[in-house]
């Protein structure tokens, strides 16, 4: 099992170009997206969206405001992430209901209500803020998705190369209630994958006992 997973996080890499004759399953798609619902997050607030753009007019849309990457529209799918701005925040009640679904008495409810308010109120009292917090917790997402995809041999690729403002609108998006985190194409690669670079364990890791 462990093996497995090193495999997947060594298969992984971020793919600059895709084949575009090879198309993603539908229960792949589906295996993908499943991880990325079930990651962890702060409070468990769950603040993102998963768009799966398949529109290829849409891709082409999209490029020209990502750097004019290609994967975008060589990828079989291209998921936008979306971070949440109105849900997280208290006077919606979606934090509230967040928290009933523990089943916990109703004064433990209001309790956690209580500190999630009180630690955040800083982190809730502007946009901008909000969007800091909740774009963090799409990365945990992103994260999981792109190592579940490798590990059943599909390729992926993070990109924050891209023009936000621009992305936003030609989505769509009412940025009062979600705002662009990550862009993330999947799909399977042309070239071979480039030798990984990383600093040896020692460099990164440091034991204190």
């Amino acid at each position: 099992m462990k093996n497995e997973f090193l495999k997947a996080m060594d298969f992984r890499h971020a793919c600059k170009v895709f084949d575009d004759t090879k198309k993603i399953s539908d229960e792949d798609l589906k295996f993908i997206l499943e991880v990325g619902r079930k990651s962890p997050s702060s409070f468990g607030m769950e603040p993102w969206k998963f768009l799966v753009i398949q529109n290829e007019e849409l891709k082409a849309k999209t490029r020209p405001f990502c750097w004019d990457q290609k994967q975008i529209t060589t990828s079989s799918e291209l998921i936008i992430i979306l971070a949440k701005i109105e849900d997280v925040k208290l006077e919606s009640g979606i934090p509230a209901k967040r928290f009933a679904r523990r089943n916990m008495p109703q004064e433990m409810q209001d309790t956690y209500l209580k500190v999630y308010g009180d630690h955040l109120a800083q982190t809730l009292s502007t946009t901008d803020n909000i969007y800091s917090w909740t774009a963090r917790q799409c990365y945990l997402a992103a994260s999981n998705m792109m190592t579940a995809a490798a590990s059943i041999g599909i390729d992926s690729c993070p990109i924050e190369g891209f023009e936000k403002e621009n992305v936003e609108e030609v989505l769509g998006l009412d940025t009062t209630k979600y705002q662009l985190a990550l862009v993330l194409p999947f799909g399977y690669r042309v070239n071979e994958q480039s030798k990984q670079l990383r600093l040896n364990f020692d460099e990164v890791v440091e034991i204190i006992k």
